[in-house]
């Protein structure tokens, strides 16, 4: 039982990776004032970028690279629409989506010839596990060995550095100059210019942080978790990480253990997929599959209480002229 349970929370890391650095990258454009539901447009990208750089170069990190330039495009072509010409937030985010969606279906036949898919990466394509010192030797060490070995140890450098992402985000929103100047932008950019600061430079440094996150989420899935892009491999991540950060009212902690959640659920679903359920038999796939999703709707259906996002969250900001 506690062996399952282990294996249970192992994928629970895994699956909730991309879904903390989306999650994330939201965090800081929502921070900014400026509302970005095309996240998984960018992980599309990225995914795409990094799974076709990766298999060329057999070098993951010059896939990873490609993967961040991918989407921190995508972001600035977002922030050229919503941002200098005070386009409708929303309906940039979502041409972002689309965009990403056909083009990399498109270019991946182009380019391979495999249905939209890259080919299988090749040794050097990928990030592989990082085993932790003394993990095989104290594997059989009740409760400390799986937990240390197989818990702890075994994931690559991209599922840590995610995590340690979230000390880093919270010291830059709350701790650092740069952080304080964000979130007043995105409370009051009038207060901000008024201030001398650029509005719109802020904001821009905030989707192109958004960019890099989302491109490093994009990568696990294509050269981290996987082994090469596949057509929609992001599968909806993108819409649950804006859920979830909503579900964490903007905050990086609770943004984790809210991605985490999700992450858990998606692992339930995975190993619950066959399995059957004393009283009530084999339960069918599709449940445990559209979990996460039914969780999504009820956690947004009012029950995290009310999550008051940034006073000037998807408002183009017009300077005043005197």
């Amino acid at each position: 039982m506690f062996e399952v349970l282990i294996l249970t929370l192992d994928s629970t890391v895994r699956l909730s990776t991309p879904l903390l650095l989306a999650c994330l990258a939201g965090l800081y454009s929502e921070r900014s004032g400026v509302v970005d539901i095309g996240l998984e447009g960018k992980m599309l990208g990225a995914a795409f970028g990094a799974g076709a750089v990766a298999y060329i170069t057999a070098n993951a990190w010059l896939g990873l690279m490609a993967g961040i330039a991918v989407s921190v495009a995508l972001g600035l072509l977002h922030g050229f629409a919503s941002i200098t010409n005070r386009g409708n937030q929303i309906v940039s985010g979502v041409a972002i989506n689309f965009l990403a969606a056909g083009l990399t279906a498109l270019l991946g036949q182009t380019w391979f010839q495999q249905g939209g898919r890259t080919p299988s990466l090749p040794d050097g394509g990928r990030f592989k596990d990082v085993v932790w010192p003394f993990a095989e030797q104290i594997r059989e060490v009740p409760f400390i060995g799986p937990l240390y070995g197989e818990l702890i140890s075994g994931h690559n450098l991209l599922v840590y550095s995610a995590f340690l992402t979230v000390p880093l985000t919270w010291w830059v929103l709350f701790r650092s100059r740069f952080g304080l100047r964000l979130r007043a932008v995105g409370e009051s950019p009038a207060a901000v210019d008024t201030a001398g600061i650029s509005v719109t430079w802020l904001r821009y440094r905030a989707v192109i942080a958004c960019g890099i996150l989302c491109g490093f989420a994009g990568a696990y899935l294509s050269i981290a978790q996987g082994s090469g892009f596949g057509v929609n491999m992001t599968a909806g991540k993108g819409f649950i990480a804006l859920a979830a950060l909503i579900f964490a009212k903007w905050r990086p902690a609770s943004a984790m253990f809210a991605c985490l959640l999700f992450g858990f659920l998606d692992a339930v679903s995975i190993r619950m997929q066959g399995q059957e359920i004393p009283g009530i038999g084999e339960i069918p796939v599709q449940f445990f599959q559209a979990l996460p999703y039914i969780l999504t709707v009820i956690l947004l259906a009012g029950f995290i209480g009310k999550a008051i996002p940034p006073k000037a969250a998807g408002i183009p900001y017009l300077k005043e002229r005197s």
